[in-house]
């Protein structure tokens, strides 16, 4: 098995998008993530892209509400401020159920 090697900054986001959910984490697959470098004159950060896979016969509830408000939650990820963060594309539902979804995100260090 291949793991993901996660910066602190994106390993937080997973776990507060999940948390998000309200489901068990093991519901909710990452399959992709990248993070790049960020820099503005004033901030630095990580630009985030992630593609989630939510299982279950509840997949269409708990996306929901992974989604409801996503662009005005605050996220409690120490040191990091998550200052944009949207759904790229449409979400698929898969055959058995299952929801696939991305996401972009930008995180800012305090």
């Amino acid at each position: 098995m291949t793991r993901l090697v996660l910066s602190p900054a994106a390993l937080g986001l997973l776990r507060a998008l999940i948390a998000r959910t309200g489901i068990p984490r093991e519901r909710v697959l990452l399959s992709e993530c990248r993070s790049t470098d960020w820099q503005s004159l004033t901030f630095e950060g990580e630009r985030h892209e992630i593609r989630l896979r939510i299982l279950g016969p509840d997949s269409a509830t708990a996306t929901e509400r992974l989604l409801d408000g996503l662009a005005e939650a605050e996220f409690a990820i120490p040191g990091q401020i998550v200052a944009d963060i949207a759904v790229t594309g449409a979400a698929q539902t898969h055959a058995d159920g299952a929801i696939e979804l991305g996401l972009e995100a930008l995180t800012i260090s305090e």
